[in-house]
């Protein structure tokens, strides 16, 4: 009875021995990766460039809406909890941003400003920085314009804070976020060089958008922006028609640059009383959602703007 009482013990021994050396053997779950939220388009294209494959990217407005219009649900609140950085546009278009944060209350969470250090233009500046004032609406972006992306070198500017801000939270991916950002700066110099030189037979003249989202484009390319509205949820006065007919009708303009996200409704009685076409300039504040899951897409939305850009102002 003793060997059996011995042998048994061993066996038992040997067998938790076995199960010990399986659990050991069996594969690991890979470490979780950086948990990101962008805040809306421009803003999640970047940080998609720079984080590759190190981080998962999500963003904060859906694709298809739009920072002006956004609502925050509960389910955005909980995406704020679980993530370790959020990056956002900064001067003041994410004005929803600050109640969300607090409302999170996640002493984990890193904000990356990828405006910082961006020069600014202000909503008070003279056209062309070109406006022409006396329309009846306040500017309701705050002090500065923030529509930072659409000007390509302040992009890369963006695009190198918010690899600066990854690589502090997620040091071990350094090698990988300073490569990525390499190439998007690099593509992104190429681009501006790109359209100054197609728009460069255009220098001085005037375009009108929808909504007053592209001094910095225009700066950019010695080119004067006008808008009906100060943002794209407004409706035009009666003022506003007049002042862009005005304007139209000294520049010689060929074409109103309307955008996606309200369509040409807004312009196309005032282009038939004037007797020219609409077109359309992107302001890359909303996308589909398979455009905007593929960095580049700015690339490609930009050129297409430059391609009809050009086309209002041809006779």
């Amino acid at each position: 009875m003793g060997f059996w009482r011995v042998g048994s013990r061993r066996l038992m021994a040997a067998a938790a021995l076995l199960a010990l050396g399986l659990v050991g053997c069996s594969p690991k779950a890979p470490p979780r990766k950086l948990q990101v939220v962008a805040t809306f388009l421009p803003i999640s294209l970047f940080t998609k460039a720079v984080a590759g494959d190190c981080a998962e990217v999500s963003s904060l407005v859906p694709p298809q809406a739009g920072p002006h219009d956004f609502q925050a649900r509960p389910a955005d609140l909980a995406a704020l909890q679980n993530a370790q950085v959020l990056v956002k546009n900064g001067l003041g278009i994410e004005e929803f941003l600050d109640k969300l944060i607090a409302s999170a209350a996640s002493p984990q969470l890193k904000v990356i400003d990828s405006s910082q250090g961006v020069v600014t233009i202000s909503n008070e500046e003279p056209a062309g920085h070109h406006h022409e004032h006396g329309h009846d609406h306040a500017h309701d972006h705050g002090p500065v314009n923030p529509h930072i992306w659409l000007d390509p070198q302040r992009a890369a500017q963006q695009v190198t804070t918010i690899r600066d801000g990854l690589i502090a939270a997620d040091p071990g991916c350094a090698p990988t976020y300073r490569r990525n950002t390499e190439h998007t700066v690099a593509a992104l110099r190429q681009l501006d060089t790109e359209i100054a030189g197609q728009l460069r037979p255009y220098a001085g003249k005037t375009f009108v958008a929808f909504h007053d989202f592209a001094p910095y484009f225009a700066q950019r390319y010695g080119l004067k922006a006008e808008f009906l509205v100060d943002l794209p949820e407004q409706n035009p006065s009666p003022a506003d028609l007049q002042r862009v007919a005005g304007i139209v009708q000294r520049s010689q303009l060929r074409a109103l640059l309307s955008e996606p996200q309200v369509g040409a409704r807004s312009f196309n009685a005032l282009a038939a009383d004037l007797g020219i076409r609409v077109s359309e300039f992107d302001g890359l504040e909303t996308a589909s959602p398979a455009d905007a899951a593929n960095p580049k897409t700015y690339f490609k939305v930009m050129r297409n703007n430059v391609s009809r850009l050009r086309e209002s102002f041809k006779p």
